[in-house]
């Protein structure tokens, strides 16, 4: 099953940091269990760590960790079932490529099209990234393989 899933993304100087936020919030607030959020504020979920890039412009890390296994399942469930068949099919073909061998599974979101309440794959850099950590015992990553096919596929 799922362990915990990481979600990151940046906000570089020249975006606005707020939609940056809306666009991890839109994730974080159709998976996170309400007693956790309240009205619809994700403070307390979300991690924000300001550092400088390689010339020196001011960048924003977001990132948040989602542990509860119920939240764990509804993110995965949000993100399925908003996904376009061809991302489903793409997500599907590449899995063997997605999961590490710390049985960790990678794929990217797509910032812009979160922040329009969309959910998409992307290949950019430019993305929020996510990474699942699915738990097998003892770990094996061919289980592992089975329970994120289940999982996405």
């Amino acid at each position: 099953m799922i362990h915990h899933i990481i979600l990151r993304v940046n906000a570089h100087s020249t975006e606005d940091k707020s939609r940056v936020r809306s666009a991890l919030d839109f994730f974080l607030l159709n998976s996170i269990s309400k007693s956790k959020i309240r009205d619809g504020n994700t403070d307390d979920i979300v991690e924000i760590t300001n550092i400088d890039g390689y010339y020196k412009n001011p960048i924003s890390i977001l990132s948040a960790n989602i542990t509860r296994k119920q939240d764990c399942l509804a993110f995965v469930k949000f993100v399925r079932q908003n996904m376009h068949p061809e991302d489903v099919e793409l997500l599907r073909s590449e899995m063997p490529d997605r999961l590490d061998d710390d049985q960790m599974f990678h794929f990217r979101l797509d910032k812009q099209a979160a922040y329009l309440n969309k959910v998409k794959l992307s290949s950019s850099s430019d993305a929020i990234t996510v990474k699942v950590k699915i738990a097998t015992y003892p770990q094996n990553r061919e289980q592992a393989g089975n329970i994120v096919e289940e999982l996405f596929g």
